[in-house]
């Protein structure tokens, strides 16, 4: 079942948001479970990670941006929609790797079209799974919450946004198991690029704070897919 969460500090729209999405459940014949938050610093203390999120931009505290870029250095990978009343910052929340961007008032049919895509990104990344079976303990792992995979001494360490684990292995053999926001940036790592927050000469900061290496001989490979995924995912 699908998280939603609505982050609108206006008691009304809020309610009016949240009679729209169950509209659009009801239309779809789908179920959910819906959140809601007055302000950004809220929605961030409760650490909550909704596959969908309907963000206002102009909130008390932090705006919907930096709220959304917060959650973003954090490794969410959930879908927002911003719902705002200001047309200035459109192209500021695709630098958030926004689904759609609706003007207030909302028509129904313009939310329901975007609904309709954070829904299918949302279940696209849910359907992706890596299953790692130890000790006759099978653990399935979303592929989307794979931060960064690390081999030493013949053992995978593969680092998540919801822990680590680790298991007997080659990384050569796990590479295949991976879609191409993966890169190999190193003989002991394979990095999600869509995980990326900075990289300062050979070490790359990964969301949640990891940190790892990029071989020199890998250095402009590294930048151009880091561009290709920047581009992909600022265009769905």
């Amino acid at each position: 079942m699908l998280t939603i969460a609505i982050c609108e500090d206006e008691i009304y729209f809020s309610a009016h948001i949240a009679g729209l999405v169950h509209r659009y459940l009801t239309n779809r014949n789908m179920k959910a479970s819906i959140e809601t938050y007055s302000d950004g610093e809220e929605f961030l203390a409760i650490g909550s990670n909704p596959d969908i999120i309907l963000m206002d931009i102009e909130l008390p505290g932090s705006n919907g941006l930096e709220i959304m870029g917060l959650l973003r250095a954090r490794g969410s990978g959930g879908q927002v929609i911003f719902i705002t009343a200001y047309e200035k910052y459109v192209f500021r929340a695709f630098d958030v790797d926004a689904v759609h961007y609706i003007l207030k008032p909302v028509e129904d049919e313009k939310f329901y079209s975007a609904m309709d895509k954070a829904v299918k990104r949302a279940e696209t990344n849910r359907e992706r799974v890596l299953l790692l079976t130890k000790n006759c303990l099978t653990t399935k792992i979303y592929i989307k919450d794979i931060l960064y995979c690390e081999v030493y001494d013949h053992k995978i360490s593969i680092d998540t946004l919801c822990g680590k684990f680790s298991y007997t292995g080659t990384l050569v053999s796990l590479e295949k198991q991976l879609n191409d926001d993966f890169f190999r940036c190193h003989r002991s790592y394979i990095v999600n690029m869509s995980h990326v927050l900075d990289r300062n000469g050979e070490v790359v900061t990964m969301a949640g704070g990891g940190r790892i290496f990029v071989s020199r001989r890998k250095k402009q490979e590294f930048e151009r897919r880091l561009l290709e995924v920047c581009r992909r995912e600022g265009m769905r």
